[in-house]
């Protein structure tokens, strides 16, 4: 077996449920208020991991794979590190702190990058697409300019890996694309990718009490010198030694000017015949009513 050891960095963010979104989903200085919603794994990303626990699969036998899980968020990300770890990854990083509010996907991917170069030599990097509270698809593709390393983006499929290169199927808007890179690089995986795995039994009694410092209860030090794989760490911004001012707000050039809750209700409806009439008819309603 190759004495090297592959390592792979997940990408992930705990979002906001949007199927919940309310009237105080928004503050007023336009960022999101993200205590009044429950947070969920991002989907996006829950692929990714499925992906980069795939490529340790395939490397195995031949090589030690280590998966890496990285979160930028509150200090309850914690959260999608242990469910990340119940599925198969070895660790996790919660970046947290409260100079990171605010930033846009500018300020996030530099943040990002800097925890990611904090860990050394990377081979894979995974991210989702994007995320279910920004959809920008802008995160991944920033941070691995910032990393200054080759990117594929739409992931859909894993073809194959060896220790020297990696072979993608990627989803365009016209067809699928087959790329082969080397190492290092970035993917960020597309929606249509496989689903994540379930929970490990074994893996979720192993890492159950897996936690971070600000998580921790009496006795967890003691635990976490006989088991260190059970610490969850957190890293604030001094951790990562970054730039402060392309931190948060004052890195980020995107300025939310106006916000407006629209309430969708139900009124009436309307009955059309499958005609071209009358569906060209309805669109014209649409449109003048400023529905679509």
């Amino acid at each position: 077996m190759n004495n090297k050891v592959f390592q792979i960095v997940v990408l992930a963010k705990q979002v906001p449920d949007t199927h919940n979104v309310g009237k105080d989903a928004m503050k007023e200085d336009g960022t999101i208020n993200r205590a009044a919603l429950p947070a969920i794994f991002n989907p996006d990303d829950l692929k990714a991991l499925e992906m980069a626990l795939a490529c340790k699969d395939a490397l195995k036998d031949i090589m030690t794979v280590k998966v890496s899980v990285i979160t930028m968020g509150p200090t309850r990300s914690a959260e999608i590190i242990r469910e990340s770890m119940f599925r198969g990854a070895d660790n996790g990083f919660v970046v947290s702190d409260k100079r990171f509010a605010g930033s846009d996907t500018l300020a996030t991917s530099y943040a990002l990058s800097a925890a990611v170069k904090k860990l050394g030599q990377i081979d894979l990097v995974f991210s989702g697409r994007q995320a279910i509270d920004g959809d920008t698809a802008q995160v991944g593709p920033q941070i691995a300019e910032k990393l200054e390393i080759p990117q594929i983006t739409y992931a859909e499929t894993l073809e194959e890996i060896s220790e020297n290169h990696i072979i993608i199927k990627r989803r365009l808007d016209r067809g699928v694309e087959t790329v082969k890179a080397g190492f290092p690089v970035l993917i960020t995986v597309h929606g249509n990718a496989n689903d994540c795995r379930p929970r490990h039994a074994k893996l979720l009694m192993i890492n159950k009490k897996a936690c971070s410092a600000s998580e921790a209860i009496e006795g967890m030090e003691t635990l976490w010198a006989k088991k260190p794989f059970l610490k969850i760490e957190e890293w604030n911004a001094d951790d990562i030694n970054p730039d402060f001012q392309r931190l948060g707000l004052n890195g980020s050039p995107t300025k939310v000017k106006s916000i407006e809750n629209v309430v969708l209700t139900s009124k009436e409806n309307k009955i059309i015949n499958n005609s071209e009439n009358e569906i060209n008819e309805l669109m014209k309603e649409l449109i003048a009513a400023h529905i679509i």
